[in-house]
């Protein structure tokens, strides 16, 4: 378990800008904010990926550096997961992608998920990095991740949010328990609506505009 936020950096600043409710205005700043959080915690994972040597030639001579030894699946819940994806894809930026396309069905007593789109590469063996910006109930990214193996079994296992809820992180770690979890930061607590408090709101009509 990684709480990126946890200590004083850069990212507490993108994370308290998407809080905010006045900059939540401005939707080119909120997903960019979110490609920042997505940069940051993959320069995090990146540090438990798998390197080799590699000697390259520079225009003095050589140089003996670390190469990653393969680029991880990046894999992501449509729509509101399209900008932290990109932030992790823009350093990951030869890795394979992978979607999902999960809704809650509103208006039952237990939130209930439906995965009706899944579209990905050869997971057998691969580093899998699953990313969604909000941890809430936990049961969207433990479907997709589940769905998701139909395609494989990977070697390895990160799953990555921006803002988590107690009730997600434990879904999910006894849930998934080979995933390695990276969040930002972990909330109070779910409402009687299973959304995240203090959360950001909706991170998908922060980012493209709300939805009929």
């Amino acid at each position: 378990m990684h709480v990126v936020c946890a200590e004083p950096s850069i990212a507490n600043h993108f994370l308290a800008e998407l809080r905010d409710v006045t900059v939540q205005q401005d939707s080119l700043r909120f997903r960019r904010n979110l490609q920042r959080l997505g940069e940051i915690m993959a320069y995090r994972i990146s540090s438990q990926l798998s390197y080799t040597d590699k000697t390259v030639k520079t225009p003095l001579g050589e140089s003996s550096s670390k190469h990653l030894h393969d680029f991880p699946v990046l894999a992501t819940v449509l729509r509101a997961g399209l900008p932290f994806h990109q932030g992790f894809l823009n350093y990951f930026d030869q890795s394979p992608s992978a979607f999902a396309a999960a809704y809650r069905i509103e208006g039952t007593a237990q939130v209930q998920v439906q995965v009706d789109y899944l579209s990905a590469p050869s997971l057998d063996e691969r580093v899998l990095i699953l990313v969604d910006p909000m941890l809430a109930s936990g049961k969207s990214l433990v479907q997709t991740y589940r769905a998701m193996l139909r395609f494989g079994t990977p070697r390895q296992v990160h799953i990555a949010a921006v803002i988590a809820s107690p009730q997600g992180v434990e879904y999910v770690t006894r849930e998934v328990p080979e995933a390695n979890l990276w969040v930002a930061a972990i909330d109070d607590h779910l409402n009687d609506q299973a959304y995240i408090v203090p959360g950001l709101g909706d991170a998908g009509d922060l980012s493209y505009g709300s939805k009929l």
